[in-house]
């Protein structure tokens, strides 16, 4: 009963299911055919993870320098601007406005609102010149409210009235104009930070590219040990371990790097909606308090993925070698047993 068993599980194993289905291929042919499949599936898999694992690093690093930047600072500008104008109001209704050193808050803001709109310069495609020049009008029209004319009360309030203008007036405002660029903004974020319909389609690819790569390695080593009577090929055999690594590990890190993504553009889209609510008295502070906190976090989780890039060069080598392994491993053995008889 025992041999009966051991030969029905020899006859119906894996391994005479696929010699069966290789038995009416020489042994040479059958070589060749396997190292042009492996050369072909590991140059397909190599160039998909090249691209769509470089796709994601372009994505992350734009993020980082360019649209997470300029989303912080559009929002920082537009409450730094909307509280120059609360506290020069301030001031004149408390009847500060005359006295020395009074203005310092205002003025601060003033320029912290001038130089957000620089940093922001470049590191946005958007039109920054009408803004400016807004910002410009907007603030000039502060410093007359509340350094001159202190024996004129009307004019004082004529001025602060059109800078409140500038400010708040609907669609030409600085204060919608400042929102809806960074509504854009947010939007050119998403764009960036979110995995497109191709690069997903290169993920899957490389996957199938390096699943098939895996089974050939496989098929080849079954070869070599039962038709050529060889022990396993340690070329063959570093390129299957290095197949699985490739398959595993650059997926796993663009998995968590999306992740880390997707946590930078909630904050972003957190931020945006702090800096568009309406604000009084000590909550324009406290939003920017909570706009400036929140911009750090999406910094350091923007730049906590440094060993991604450690990852994409061991990928790229990783890729050379999945070529060039299996290609020297059949490869030598072909031109020992066959070639060199030629």
């Amino acid at each position: 009963m025992t041999t009966v068993r051991t030969t029905l599980s020899r006859r119906y194993s894996p391994a005479a299911f696929w010699r069966g289905r290789l038995s009416h291929w020489r042994t040479r042919r059958l070589l060749e055919t396997h190292l042009l499949v492996l050369f072909l599936c590991a140059a397909v898999a190599s160039t998909s993870l090249f691209f769509s694992y470089r796709q994601t690093q372009r994505g992350a690093a734009a993020l980082a320098a360019r649209e997470a930047p300029a989303v912080q600072g559009l929002a920082a500008t537009r409450l730094a601007a909307l509280r120059a104008d609360q506290e020069a109001h301030a001031l004149v209704t408390t009847h500060l406005v005359d006295v020395a050193g009074s203005g310092e808050t205002y003025r601060s803001q003033l320029s912290a609102a001038d130089q957000g709109l620089s940093r922001i310069a470049d590191r946005t495609d958007q039109d920054l010149g009408t803004v400016n020049g807004l910002l410009a009008t907007y603030g000039n029209s502060l410093n007359l409210g509340t350094s001159m004319y202190r024996d004129q009360p009307l004019m004082r309030e004529q001025k602060l009235d059109e800078a409140h203008s500038l400010l708040t007036r609907s669609t030409v405002g600085l204060a919608p104009r400042l929102d809806a660029l960074q509504r854009v903004q947010l939007r050119h974020a998403e764009a960036t930070a979110t995995m497109g319909r191709w690069q997903r389609a290169g993920w899957w690819l490389a996957e199938l590219a390096l699943a098939a790569l895996a089974l050939t390695m496989l098929s080849a080593l079954f070869v070599l040990r039962d038709r050529c009577g060889r022990d396993w090929n340690p070329y063959l055999l570093a390129a299957f371990v290095l197949t699985v690594l490739l398959a595993v590990f650059p997926l796993l890190t663009t998995s968590a790097t999306e992740h880390r993504l997707d946590r930078a553009l909630g904050d972003l889209g957190r931020i945006t909606e702090v800096s568009r609510s309406r604000h009084t008295g000590p909550g324009l502070a406290g939003a920017q308090q909570s706009v400036a906190q929140k911009s750090e976090e999406v910094r350091q989780e923007l730049t906590d993925g440094g060993w991604t890039d450690r990852m994409y060069r061991g990928t790229v080598v990783g890729g050379l070698l999945v070529v060039v392994l299996p290609a020297l491993g059949l490869g030598l053995r072909l031109d020992s047993d066959y070639w060199r008889r030629r």
